[in-house]
């Protein structure tokens, strides 16, 4: 088991890969849709790749380090359940999110193109939701925290998510008003 100063470590570390996420995506599409760059694109996505990666695998080693944390109230099964089901449900909606929009806008490519943008969608988990990527596809963040039975996973899991919502109505959202305004 790992020291608390460890998981401590390892905590501030998971903090700082979802704000490196956030920010350094944030600021670079901030930039493309100011300078306008389609030649960056792929070299945008390339990094993206490697933040988002880097930010996903910072929280769940967090989840696993710091196992037995959380002290769930009920049947520690009942927690695993509970836990097992929001990751199926959160993983399915951002699958199928992501499939349906197609790993273009995924990967905000409308940002660096916006004259190819597509149009919004309403197929897919957007008929039920107008951001499923970024609300229900965070649900696995909660579930996989239940799961090791991680209480700072599960702070991770709400900064992360806290996090990506105000990137989208920071950066996201005022840019697809922009692109799509009547």
């Amino acid at each position: 088991m790992i020291e608390a100063a460890g998981q401590a470590a390892i905590f501030a570390y998971a903090i700082l890969s979802r704000l490196a996420y956030v920010l350094f995506i944030g600021i670079a599409l901030r930039r493309a849709e100011r300078v306008g760059s389609s030649g960056g694109f792929a070299r945008f996505r390339q990094r993206a790749a490697l933040v988002m990666n880097n930010d996903a695998v910072a929280f769940v080693v967090l989840c696993v380090v710091t196992g037995g944390t959380l002290h769930f109230a009920g049947p520690r099964a009942l927690a695993i359940g509970i836990g097992a089901l929001l990751v199926a449900i959160g993983l399915g909606i951002k699958f199928w999110a992501a499939r349906t929009l197609g790993a273009d806008a995924y990967y905000w490519r409308n940002f660096f193109e916006p004259n190819g943008a597509p149009e919004p969608v309403s197929r897919g988990p957007y008929r039920f939701a107008a951001n499923p990527m970024y609300t229900i596809g965070y649900l696995q963040t909660y579930g996989l925290a239940l799961i090791m039975d991680s209480g700072p996973g599960f702070v991770a899991a709400l900064f992360s998510h806290t996090a990506i919502l105000t990137f989208y109505y920071v950066v996201e959202r005022p840019h697809f008003r922009r692109l799509f305004a009547p």
